[in-house]
């Protein structure tokens, strides 16, 4: 028997009990489909973290002060004193840090902002004119302020969508005024839209003024709230973070053994640690969905070894004009396969329906076609494995039982 001999009687043979067919093939279409919606879904959350997270600079580190704990009965003898970073601690390490991009000290407070059509309660952020290098920010109008503005503590601020949204209506900000606290502010630049963050919190509701403007006339304080660093490439991440940790110890005159008062995060091993933490959920998941496909698999043996039982009189006749045990072998062989391909495709169109219908609901998926390979490869292989049994037994028939079975 040839090839496309064998195709035929293998498609006569599924076609001519369609709906035993089609749910012999049901456990291999949910499991095929579950698996890939499982890995699209893991990974369509996968990129969504790593957007978010690289929105915020994918070479960043940024610098904190250590939050102090005590320990259980344990005394404050009064001579510690809080960890802190100051304005002088960034310009050290702006001045020092060799795989340094950018840097910028930052702090920031919530005030109660006025402007020409309301008040509106905004976190205002003191930051140096390097900020928007190190966090991937553009000006959508105007200009953001300059080093000279740092300089001379000059009043200007540069705003948030959503900020200038409520604070103006749908006017144009620019040259216009804003009250923080007790100072007016001129407008110079308005902020390109962001979103939300990583948090879920709305990073285009928010104020951008110099640096020392902010420490001097609103806050009468010399400690920022903490540093950010921009580096030259992912690279050097693990010796620019080594540097700066030597630069701020040198700042704040501690040992290499003493405990630093300062925390150092690194945005790449965020990242990464966040990656790993997805892929090995979307992992749980598809091995829980791929059950589906070890029962779809006991179904194809099953509905086989029923058809091997219908169909003993016609195996019989078939080896009685010349039909070898290998033709019977793999014309059985070939019915499971071609049943749980079938099954294959119906549940990878299946899944590509579900992922779309998920990203009409805002839910983040990304097939990947190698998935989608390897569950298709996945299906053909449970045709073989549950269905070679079956075919074996009906290969090894006697031709006068088998003619003999009513």
């Amino acid at each position: 028997m040839n090839s496309l001999e064998l195709l035929h009687s293998c498609l006569r043979s599924i076609f001519r009990n369609r709906m035993r067919s089609l749910l012999t093939s049901l456990g291999i279409i949910i499991g095929v489909g579950s698996v890939i919606v499982m890995v699209a879904i893991g990974e369509g959350a996968q990129r969504a973290i790593e957007e978010r997270i690289t929105a915020m600079g994918t070479n960043l580190i940024q610098i904190m002060p250590r939050r102090m704990t005590m320990r259980p009965g344990q005394q404050n003898t009064g001579f510690s004193r809080s960890n802190r970073l100051t304005r002088q601690d960034a310009v050290k390490l702006k001045a020092e840090a060799s795989f340094a991009q950018a840097v910028s000290g930052i702090t920031q407070r919530s005030f109660t902002v006025s402007g020409e059509v309301g008040s509106w309660s905004v976190t205002v952020m003191g930051v140096e004119p390097d900020y928007p290098v190190i966090r991937n920010w553009e000006t959508a109008e105007g200009i953001f302020f300059d080093e000279t503005d740092l300089r001379e503590r000059n009043r200007v601020a540069v705003l948030g969508a959503t900020t200038a949204t409520q604070l103006f209506g749908g006017a144009d900000p620019i040259n216009r005024q804003v009250r923080i606290g007790t100072n007016h502010f001129t407008v110079i630049g308005l902020l390109e839209k962001k979103g939300a963050g990583g948090n879920g919190n709305d990073q285009d509701d928010i104020i951008m003024v110099p640096l020392d403007t902010a420490l001097t006339r609103l806050l009468n304080t010399r400690n920022i709230n903490s540093i950010a660093m921009s580096v030259v490439s992912k690279n050097y991440m693990d010796v620019a973070q080594k540097e700066a940790d030597l630069i701020l110890r040198e700042a704040h005159k501690l040992s290499d053994s003493a405990t630093a008062d300062f925390e150092i995060m690194n945005m790449a091993d965020i990242i990464d640690m966040a990656s790993e933490t997805s892929r090995s959920l979307t992992t749980l998941l598809a091995a829980i969905a791929g059950v589906s496909l070890l029962v779809g698999g006991i179904g194809i043996m099953n509905i086989m070894l029923v058809s091997v039982t219908e169909r003993t009189r016609e195996i019989g006749i078939r080896m009685a004009v010349g039909a070898r045990k290998r033709d019977i072998l793999f014309q059985f062989l070939s019915e499971s396969i071609i049943l749980s391909l079938l099954g294959g495709i119906i549940g990878i169109g299946l899944a590509a329906l579900v992922c779309r219908i998920l990203g009409v609901m805002k839910i983040p998926t990304a097939i990947n076609p190698l998935i989608v390979a390897v569950a298709a490869l996945f299906a053909a292989l449970v045709g073989v494995i549950f269905g070679y049994y079956p075919a074996r037994k009906a290969a090894r028939l006697y031709p006068i039982d088998a003619l003999r079975y009513e």
